[in-house]
């Protein structure tokens, strides 16, 4: 049986990265909470914490810290189950892996329709999202992949839609004759970071061969819009996001096909599935008012 109190010390270090920060989210001493870590690696012969400036988990660490949140979700869960009989032990803290483009255009509004969490919110391209709850990282993502991680559930979201889109000065300058492969050589890409391949799958259904352009990295949705306008590189924006300045003519859309659709799922852990639904629910009804079917 393993006490509860140690487990909820450790949740609180891994969330916060400090044992003081710990300390005061439970209302103890940071002696209080040494103690119970100490406790705890003791018990179980192995260290939960590096100590460090933040504090981080170990792999054993990380996987009791999976427990313990399942856990929390579970009291919530049965709490609401029980209609009160419970005390209320607050909102629950959650881990959510969430691509950058989703935070930027919907995802934010579907976590204000769910009460009861706080949000621990981290960023990842689509395609890697899921590793953070294969490796017990985090409790829910929105992900590419329909295949859900072991001991997960998957549910499909719809595509956020993309278009490739340039300023006018910009396709004026590196390709007036049009956008073939030469240009596509040549003409500088708007790159996310180095897990971004986006562009380069657009690009390859375009031209049916890989082309690898010159690239700007640039680690933000909105400031990929304000690159693409400012005339720094083309990139694949979301629609939602382009429309009105296409609209106005400061950005166009280019290309054979310039649309690129991303499915996405919502994956979440299983046990924790119950617990999740104000959560799960909020976010496939967000989705179905921002996504594409």
């Amino acid at each position: 049986m393993m006490d509860y109190t140690q487990l909820a010390a450790l949740r609180a270090i891994i969330q916060t990265g400090s044992f003081e920060a710990a300390a005061a989210t439970l209302h103890v001493t940071q002696s209080a909470i040494s103690q119970r870590i100490k406790c705890l690696e003791d018990r179980l012969g192995s260290v939960l914490i590096i100590r460090g400036n933040p504090a981080t988990a170990t792999a054993a660490g990380q996987r009791l810290f999976r427990h313990a949140q399942e856990v929390a979700l579970l009291e919530t869960a049965l709490g609401s189950d029980l209609n009160g009989v419970l005390p209320a032990a607050g909102p629950t803290p959650i881990r959510v892996v969430v691509n950058a483009d989703s935070l930027d255009t919907w995802f934010i509004k579907a976590m204000a329709k769910a009460d009861g969490f706080l949000f621990d919110i981290s960023t990842d391209d689509q395609d890697f999202s899921a590793d953070w709850l294969r490796r017990g990282q985090a409790t829910a993502a929105v992900s590419a992949h329909a295949k859900p991680v072991q001991g997960c559930d998957a549910i499909a979201l719809g595509s956020l839609r993309y278009l490739a889109t340039a300023s006018p000065e910009f396709a004026s300058r590196y390709f007036p004759d049009g956008f073939d492969q030469a240009a596509a050589k040549a003409a500088p890409m708007l790159v996310f970071n180095r897990k971004d391949r986006s562009q380069h799958h657009w690009l390859r259904r375009e031209f049916g061969k890989p082309i690898t352009p010159p690239a700007h990295m640039l680690p933000s949705t909105r400031g990929f819009v304000e690159a693409a306008i400012e005339g720094l590189g083309w990139g694949l924006n979301p629609q939602r996001l382009v429309c009105d300045h296409i609209d106005s003519g400061r950005l166009i859309s280019f290309g054979v096909n310039p649309v690129y659709d991303v499915p996405l799922f919502w994956q979440f852990n299983r046990v924790a599935g119950p617990a999740l639904q104000p959560l799960s629910h909020a976010v496939i009804d967000t989705a179905k008012q921002w996504l594409i079917a």
